[in-house]
């Protein structure tokens, strides 16, 4: 179902396929179809049973569709953990499909996964032992997974290639048979190249690691080898080339290019592809890689580019391998890209190498022949320099160009070279009298011939006239060389070769007027300035000169020495003329147009510049006092800004502190204000914090006062319970009625009824006073909170200052009063306790009375109960008219905490409480007893 129904599949079986291999672990068989199931569903690719049913196909939707499955999968970094970690199972059925899911993983969201594998612990040491299992497929399939896993991740690369990675994949080659082995070879090749391409660190560890001489046994191939090249076999030798390549890049570091060019010449790779490079039955595209990899293993090494040198082709008779490979870069029947890396091997023979570049002019002086021929067949003792002449005056112009190009490799960075190549004397025909190498270069430019054949002898005389005077004065003798640049730089052309054409003698012409001594007769460097002023013009002259650098060719061949044409129209530059150019250009274009300022061309008298000196003077010294008047301003500037910010923090903080000393008044004005005038004469951050204090203290205060309040309230519906007992126990019967007047008539010695009566009264009275005195000081509290709150926008802070005084001493009043009243509480539970000792003693009395009496005692005892009742109700009237008071002094409370809310203070969790439940601190069951008591 997951081949057929992958989105129906993956989207509700997900979740359940990772629990199960999570919680099932160790059931292998179900793990293994969980696996497989996983692999369907993030398959990169199509399966034949999802197209049954449509006749559209669906490949781009069913990549999708594993990409966004692999998303999800990636998402949580546990389940890439989970799928390494089934790793460890040694099951052919739990391991193979979790490398599978891996590399599907890997091709769909490869940059994800790389990061995750990354940070999982022992994540590539376990991804690197499925190279050492006894499996092949396994194996294999973990190559593969590897070069994904190590494609552009540079951190990965180096951990797998400390893995020993290296070693692993030597012996594979060695197990396979090395270039006769099939595609498990050019895995290993790929993976090694990941590993080393555009990595230094790796590259050192491979050389330090001895990992170079092992290459040289991928190269033991026979010379007359009957089998033939296979495929396969081309292909592994190509990728055994490229490794090799990596390692002695140009783009590589010198240092890592030196030492792994030594090694290779010590441990005889490089003999043994100089081998192959002479092999017959070679295939084109190996021969053309080989060619370039020697190339690159001899480029500025000395001792390589001797062995090099002395190499000899296993031709009858013998002859020089750089002869053999002339040859077929003149020759136009050999494939264009095998000519290209024959040029480029010759430039990196030539590269940095003056002894080679000395060899190669040497073959083209007089002394080795008496003239070199033109174009007549090549004799047995054909030479280089013969060869690289035959090539320049061939009719195909490719050949011109590589010729053109190889000569002026023999003279880069070679002034003696360059002078002695001006002894080279050519025979142009039988009978003729020879004629110098540079004139003949000349006549062939003006010849009309293609376009290649001009740009690589311009190339060519670039070369030779640079930083040359003796060449220059030859090449400005010669009467025609002139006026053909002239007149060709002066043309208006449109096609882009020609027009790189006519920057190219532009350059020329520059070089001319830059390294003229003055010497010639002909052209002098003034004379040639006025030239180009007539004839040219500066400003076009200029133009077409840069006509040069931009081109894209140019942009391409100046990034990389190694020719990237593919086809003769690709040849235009080369790269040591492009680093030629681009370190003349400017100095050409002075040397000719000296008057050329900002791209306009004028003529100035000696009058006209001092005039323009002085008023260049005059403005540098106006300038200068400018400058010193900005910097003065800028000083300015930067203190206005600096006291701005300082102002701007003071008036921020005065601001605060006035919020804090707002807020503070409307939780305690009195403490709160007498702080806050701290705060604003001394502007600390302490003093707020003194404020923030002593505002909750005064908040703990008021509650308290309210909790003594509702305490004294409480206690005074406790004695009115006590007094209602008393009442009941009496109109129990006569008997007991006798027996309660009689006890009372018996201790009338100790206390009397009425007393008690009296006692009562004048503690309810005592709290009604406490409680006036409370709701006074609440009052009072309130007036002083309103007050600064209505006049908070309005005072300075002198003003505050002085309320803060008085309020502070009122505050001080308020303590007293505390203190006094916390006196009168502590009287008057004392005295509730004496009440509640002698109700205990009148109690136990009329418990123990005796139970006789008489009708008058019974009378007198009903008597006495009457004026108990009376008394009882003038009681209760007093506490109802108290309650009313308590209620009001409530509502009052209720509105002054509304206002600290307003004030933006916060209320305690008991005040709300309070608030909420309407209780007052009274206990919860006071109603019920007030209801029993009414």
């Amino acid at each position: 179902m997951s081949r057929k129904y992958r989105v129906l599949v993956g989207a509700h079986g997900m979740d359940s396929l990772l629990q199960v291999l999570e919680s099932d672990r160790n059931d292998h068989e179900i793990v293994n179809y969980a696996l497989e199931t996983l692999v369907n569903i993030t398959a990169p690719e199509v399966f034949p049973e999802e197209t049954e049913d449509s006749e559209t196909t669906v490949e781009n939707q069913s990549s999708e569709i594993g990409e966004q499955f692999t998303e999800i999968l990636t998402k949580r970094q546990e389940n890439i953990a989970l799928l390494v970690s089934l790793l460890d199972e040694f099951d052919f059925k739990v391991r193979y499909p979790t490398i599978k899911l891996l590399t599907n993983l890997l091709k769909n969201r490869p940059k994800d996964l790389q990061e995750v594998i990354l940070v999982i612990p022992s994540g590539v040491s376990k991804l690197m032992d499925q190279l050492s299992d006894s499996r092949e497929v396994i194996r294999n399939d973990t190559l593969l997974l590897l070069t994904q896993l190590t494609k552009s991740n540079t951190n990965l690369q180096k951990i797998v290639a400390f893995e020993n990675a290296h070693d692993h994949l030597f012996d594979i080659i060695r197990e396979e048979g090395y270039a006769d082995g099939g595609v498990v070879v050019e895995d290993c090749l790929i993976l090694m190249l990941n590993l080393l391409r555009n990595n230094p660190s790796n590259q050192t560890f491979f050389k330090e690691g001895s990992y170079i001489q092992r290459l040289t046994s991928f190269f033991t191939i026979p010379l007359d080898a009957k089998d033939g090249w296979s495929a396969q076999k081309v292909t592994n030798i190509h990728y055994m080339l490229q490794l090799v390549q990596t390692l002695v890049a140009p783009q590589n570091s010198a240092q890592v290019v030196t030492s792994c060019q030594k090694v290779m010449n010590q441990c005889g790779l490089l003999q043994a592809l100089t081998g192959l490079l002479m092999a017959t039955g070679v295939p084109v595209d190996i021969l053309t890689v080989t060619i370039t990899t020697v190339a690159d293993m001899i480029r500025g090494n000395q001792q390589n580019q001797e062995f090099f040198a002395d190499m000899m082709a296993p031709s009858n008779p013998p002859r020089p391998a750089i002869v053999v490979l002339l040859m077929s870069m003149v020759n136009d029947k050999q494939p264009f890209i095998l000519r290209c890396a024959v040029l480029y091997c010759f430039q990196c023979f030539l590269y940095r190498n003056q002894t080679g570049q000395a060899q190669i002019i040497q073959t083209l002086l007089p002394q080795t022949a008496d003239v070199v021929p033109g174009a007549k067949p090549f004799p047995n003792s054909v030479t280089a320099g013969q060869l690289l002449c035959s090539g320049l005056f061939s009719l195909d112009p490719v050949s011109n160009w590589f010729a053109a190009v190889a000569l002026s490799h023999s003279l880069v960075e070679n002034i003696a070279q360059k002078e002695n190549m001006l002894r080279v004397q050519l025979a142009t025909s039988v009978g003729s009298p020879p004629v110098s190498l540079m004139q003949q270069c000349t006549s062939i430019l003006q010849a009309g011939t293609k376009i290649p054949t001009r740009l690589g002898i311009l190339m060519l005389l670039s070369t030779w006239l640079s930083h040359c005077p003796v060449a220059v004065q030859n090449f400005l003798s010669i009467p025609t060389a002139v006026p053909y640049l002239t007149a060709h730089v002066q043309a208006n052309e449109h096609d882009e070769l020609e027009l790189v054409c006519q920057g190219l003698c532009a350059f020329v012409l520059g070089l001319c007027g830059q390294f003229n001594d003055g010497s010639s007769s002909n052209f002098s460097q003034e004379s040639l300035r006025q030239l180009v002023s007539d004839r040219i013009g500066a400003e076009n002259f200029s133009d077409k000169l840069s006509n040069i650098s931009r081109t894209e060719a140019y942009t391409k061949a100046a990034k990389s020495p190694q020719l990237s044409a593919k086809q003769s129209s690709d040849l235009v530059f080369d790269h040591e003329f492009c680093r030629l150019f681009k370190s003349l250009e400017v100095s050409a274009l002075r040397a000719v147009t000296p008057q050329l300022v900002n791209g306009t061309s004028t003529e100035v008298s000696p009058a006209e510049v001092k005039k323009y000196k002085d008023i260049i003077r005059d403005q540098d010294a106006e300038m200068t006092h400018l400058r010193e008047q900005l910097s003065k301003f800028q000083s300015d500037l930067e203190q206005i800004g600096s006291e701005k910010e300082s102002l701007t923090s003071k008036v921020q903080q005065l601001h605060d502190e006035n919020t804090v000393l707002k807020a503070q008044q409307g939780m305690a004005a009195g403490v709160a204000i007498a702080n806050s005038a701290d705060t604003t004469s001394e502007g600390t951050s302490s003093n707020t914090e003194q404020i923030s204090q002593q505002l909750a203290y005064v908040q703990q205060q008021l509650a308290e006062m309210t909790h003594a309040r509702d305490y004294y309230y409480y206690e005074m519906v406790k004695k009115d319970q006590e007094l209602t007992t008393m009442q009941q126990q009496q109109q129990n019967g006569p008997g007991q009625q006798a027996v309660a007047v009689n006890g009372l008539q018996t201790s009338a010695d100790h206390a009397t009824a009425n007393p008690e009566l009296e006692n009562v009264r004048k503690q309810l009275e005592d709290l009604q006073l406490v409680l006036y005195n409370k709701d006074s000081e609440i009052q009072q509290l309130k007036e002083k909170v309103a007050e600064p709150a209505a006049n908070e926008t309005s005072k300075d802070n002198a003003a505050e200052s002085q309320e803060v005084t008085v309020i502070q001493k009122e505050l001080e009043a308020v303590k007293a009063s505390k203190a006094t009243l916390e006196q009168e509480k502590a009287s008057l539970e004392l005295q509730l306790k004496d009440i509640q000792n002698e109700n205990n003693q009148l109690k136990t009395q009329l418990a123990t009375a005796s139970v006789a009496g008489t009708n008058a005692g019974a009378a007198a005892a009903c008597t006495k109960c009457e004026d108990l009742q009376a008394e009882l109700k003038g009681i209760q009237g007093e506490q109802e008219d108290l309650l009313v008071l308590v209620t009001d002094q409530d509502s009052k409370m209720a509105e002054y905490r509304r206002k600290l809310r307003s004030y933006g203070e916060d209320v305690t969790d008991d005040e709300d409480e309070d608030d909420e439940d309407g209780d007052y601190g009274i206990p919860d069951d006071y109603d019920e007893d007030l209801e029993d008591l009414q």
